[in-house]
Order: structure tokens, then C-alpha cells, then sequence
């Protein structure tokens, strides 16, 4: 898996990932999904630069031109309810894509241990697409990986792409013999490890609930 982390170079993206990690700022939920969405804005239009682009002529008011297009057919795969504010920036770049939905969630056996339940999918076929998944935290990559099982079960893409905003290194790790080798990783920030509860420190607690309110925990 290749890893393309944006805080390896100094840009806006620090701004936004210093916001959603501020416990001061981070409760006002409105900023805070904004912040995830321009933080997806960012990290896509990066990706799109591995994409496969072809030459067309297109008719200007004045005179034809030739531009290139990406031709690759994409879907955007978001893992409900965290992903959502990622996968509309994502969208708003990408406005042209399919979308899909999936629910992932941490069913918890034990204070320390869980496992990952899917329970939705609704997808397009993905037989020779390019799939990103959004998922805003790539803690353990559990999710990731249940996710990515459930999803090859509708079709196998030609390309795959995370688009995260923090991750955790052993998360990492853990995908890396898993997934696809060609498999792309888009990343604000890693952070170094997890907790005992697989909550990645210093993170930013949770994402799904600074965006939308607390849960009832399973």
C-alpha cells in the first residue's frame, strides 16, 4: 500500500486538522464538518492526479481546444455515519461520480474488545471502477477492511484509494498485507499509536459524533 501523508509538507490542511483536534473549537459541530469536508476537498484533488486522464476536443465560445479529462469511472464509498461530511468534499470535486453507502460499526464484546458489524450496502457494480472509500479515522482498520470485503462482493475494482483524515499507524500496518498491493493511501496526518480501547492517540475522539451527537453505544 502506498502512503501519501499531507502533513509531510506544510499547507492549509494543517489549519484544518489543528481545528478539528482543538478541544475548543471542535464541539462547534458545524465547523467541524466543514473542516472534514474541506480537509476531503484537499486530499481529493491530490488523488486525482493518479487517475488516468485522455485528450478531448471541447468548443470554447471562440475556438475548440483540446483538454484532458479523467475517463476513469469512479464511486465514492463512504462508511456511514462518520463519512459522510468526508465523502460530500470528496463529492464536491468528483460531482460527476457514483456514490455508495455502507454501515460499519464497532460492536463492543468487552470495554477493550469488539467486533466489526456491517448491517448496509447499497452500491453500484464495481467491476473495473476506481474505488475510494472515505472514512474520516483509520484507527484500527477493522472497519476498513470489513468494508472493503463486503464491497468486492458486488464487484472487483481495478484501482482502490483511501481517503482518511487521521490514521493510526498500527492501522496502517494492519491493511497493508490485507488489501490490494496497489491499494493508495490519502492521509492528513498519522498518528503514532492506539489506545486500549483502539481509539487513535492523540486523534481526536470521535468523528461521528463531534459531526452529528453521541450515540447510544451497542
Amino acid at each position: 500500500m502506498k502512503v501519501h501523508n499531507l502533513s509531510e509538507t506544510n499547507s492549509v490542511v494543517n489549519h484544518f486538522l489543528a481545528e478539528i483536534r482543538n478541544v475548543n473549537i471542535q464541539n462547534d459541530r458545524m465547523r467541524f464538518r466543514r473542516n472534514i469536508e474541506r480537509i476531503g476537498e484537499i486530499l481529493a484533488y491530490e488523488m486525482s492526479k493518479s487517475l488516468h486522464f485522455s485528450s478531448e476536443e471541447i468548443q470554447t465560445p471562440l475556438s475548440e481546444i483540446k483538454a484532458n479529462l479523467i475517463d476513469d469511472k469512479v464511486v465514492v464509498c463512504s462508511i456511514l455515519r462518520a463519512g459522510v461530511p468526508l465523502h460530500n468534499g470528496i463529492l464536491n470535486y468528483f460531482d460527476w461520480v457514483d456514490s455508495s453507502f455502507i454501515s460499519a460499526y464497532r460492536y463492543h464484546i468487552s470495554e477493550t474488545e469488539f467486533e466489526i458489524n456491517v448491517e448496509y450496502l447499497a452500491s453500484q457494480n464495481l467491476d473495473n471502477k476506481v474505488l475510494i472509500l472515505a472514512d474520516p479515522m483509520l484507527a484500527t482498520g477493522q472497519s476498513l477492511l470489513a468494508t472493503f470485503e463486503a464491497l468486492i462482493k458486488v464487484g472487483l475494482p481495478k484501482e482502490v484509494h483511501i481517503i482518511s483524515v487521521i490514521a493510526a499507524q498500527p492501522g496502517i500496518d494492519f491493511l497493508k498485507d490485507k488489501l490490494p498491493q496497489e491499494t493508495q493511501l490519502w492521509i492528513g496526518a498519522i498518528d503514532e499509536k492506539l489506545n486500549d480501547k483502539g481509539y487513535i492517540v492523540p486523534g481526536l475522539g470521535d468523528a461521528g459524533d463531534l459531526a452529528y451527537g453521541e450515540k447510544l453505544q451497542k
